[in-house]
């Protein structure tokens, strides 16, 4: 038998939420800075309401009829800034990134990350990505 979670309740976005006990204790700083998000990370997947993390065009771009993770995002400052590709040929990943507002200036860090991680020689290109989801 499992049992039941203790459940705090906090105000988000001028709406009450529910989480674990004493995992309330946010900070009031924004998110800041720019990620590279996999098909189906929780974070985007999980957050709700979608309108907040998927403002505008990033809602008609990066959701798969209203799902969340059919394609890799760009987070940038905590919410989806565009979509981006990663195609590996060998001991080489290129990436596509389509940006929806600014980057900022990290984006090549985070391609560098993930040719260390892949162990492979990154490069990125700034433009539209052509694949559908889950390519």
């Amino acid at each position: 038998m499992f049992a039941r979670a203790e459940l705090d309740t906090v105000e988000v976005e001028g709406e009450e939420r529910s989480v674990n006990h004493g995992d309330a204790g946010f900070t009031d700083a924004p998110a800041s800075g720019i990620r590279l998000l996999p098909y189906f990370d929780p974070y985007a997947v999980g957050s709700h309401p979608r309108s907040v993390l998927f403002p505008g065009r990033a809602a008609e771009r990066a959701l798969g009829r209203g799902q969340a993770g059919v394609f890799p995002v760009v987070l940038v400052d905590g919410v989806v800034g565009g979509v981006w590709h990663l195609k590996r040929t060998g001991a080489r990943v290129a990436l596509t990134v389509e940006p929806l507002v600014a980057l900022p200036d990290r984006l090549d860090e985070c391609v560098e990350r993930i040719g260390t991680v892949l162990e492979a020689t990154a490069s990125v290109t700034i433009g539209t990505v052509t694949v559908g989801p889950h390519a």
